[in-house]
């Protein structure tokens, strides 16, 4: 069973569609086994090849699907123009390469028809495929969901505290002062509210891979490193709803597990005791802002549990990596596009119908 955290988790919000499907839900897409129609109001509209979904109020037909399910490896075509009116909900995303789509805010905003605007969906991810903010955007979710993504590949919370592996990439700290300056005041591009929005944090993993063999005082530099991340999640406040994912097993990585035996347990020891003390800033910081909603994914323990049973879910072992929807690893370092879809479908169970 996925440990999740303490915070609410709540029963999966991704139903399976057995009758006409309701506002918002999915209803045609590659591989799609559900529905292909939307209950009176609604219209199955394409948003991809992977993903069409029922929106209300787009036509008379209760229905007709005008869902594309061909077996193409086509991208999503780009919509531009302002965000619709109506119901829609807005994802603030931060992180590092296990986030990562190279998503620009100067470049397309989200709009229908293209969700996460640009690049070409499912993006530049890690390993190529689609990852868990792919799947969550056009998959596991219950309403029109624009996501906005400023992860960047290689980041660290602050670059002055742990350097990332090129000086050119955004931290955390550069990715938050993105939003500040784009769209965190609401513009008619992006009209989303404290209600409407959810901000996720994925981070750590550089802080860690980079820095672990340093040795000196590592609890302290965890404080360190999580006190500048909180300072950055302060400046999110006008928001209410967080979603925070710790620090993963990554000493069990392919790569990792290519180093020596001390190695690998001394970061081990440092990611256990960096997630403890995040678990424990959360709390705080819900605690410090009244009217905030936090929710957790623990990926430490849903990579601990499927490494340590891969046959289970569908993987064949625990350490191989490239291709292949039977393999967990799309590279030495990163999950592949098979584990994103389990992350997926936990994070949409975590949030439940409270968020989206």
């Amino acid at each position: 069973m996925i440990h999740l955290s303490s915070f609410v988790a709540l029963a999966g919000f991704v139903s399976a569609a057995v009758a006409q499907g309701g506002a918002w839900s999915q209803c045609g897409g590659i591989g799609w086994t559900g529905s292909t129609t939307c209950v009176a109001g609604n219209t199955c509209t394409y948003i991809n090849d992977w993903y069409s979904q029922c929106i209300p109020g787009t036509g008379p037909t209760t229905t007709t699907t005008t869902s594309r399910t061909t077996t193409t490896t086509s991208k999503t075509t780009t919509t531009t123009g302002p965000a619709p009116t109506g119901k829609a909900n807005y994802w603030f995303s931060f992180g590092d390469s296990y986030t990562q789509t190279g998503f620009s805010p100067t470049g397309t905003l989200p709009t229908v028809g293209n969700p996460l605007g640009n690049p070409p969906y499912p993006g530049w991810t890690a390993t190529g495929g689609e990852n868990w903010v792919d799947y969550v955007t056009t998959t596991y979710n219950r309403s029109l969901l624009f996501t906005y993504n400023y992860a960047y590949g290689g980041a660290t919370i602050d670059a002055n505290l742990v350097q990332p592996y090129t000086p050119t990439v955004l931290s955390l700290t550069d990715q938050v002062n993105q939003f500040l300056s784009t769209v965190a005041n609401k513009p008619a591009s992006t009209p989303w509210t404290s209600a409407n929005a959810l901000f996720s944090i994925w981070i750590g993993i550089n802080d860690i891979g980079n820095s672990f063999y340093l040795g000196g005082d590592r609890a302290a530099f965890s404080d360190t490193l999580l006190n500048a991340e909180f300072a950055l999640v302060q400046k999110l406040v006008s928001a209410r709803n967080f979603l925070f994912v710790n620090v993963p097993c990554i000493d069990r990585s392919p790569l990792m597990l290519a180093q020596p035996a001390d190695s690998r347990a001394t970061e081990k020891a440092v990611i256990q005791g960096f997630n403890s003390k995040l678990t424990a800033k959360i709390n705080a910081f819900k605690a410090a802002n009244s009217g905030v909603s936090t929710w957790s994914w623990d990926s430490y323990g849903s990579f601990t549990t499927i490494l340590n049973s891969p046959t289970t879910y569908g993987f064949k072992d625990a350490t191989s990596y490239g291709s292949g929807t039977n393999i967990f690893w799309g590279n030495d370092y990163h999950p592949g596009s098979s584990a994103h879809k389990i992350f997926g479908q936990q994070v949409g169970t975590i949030l439940g119908n409270t968020v989206w």
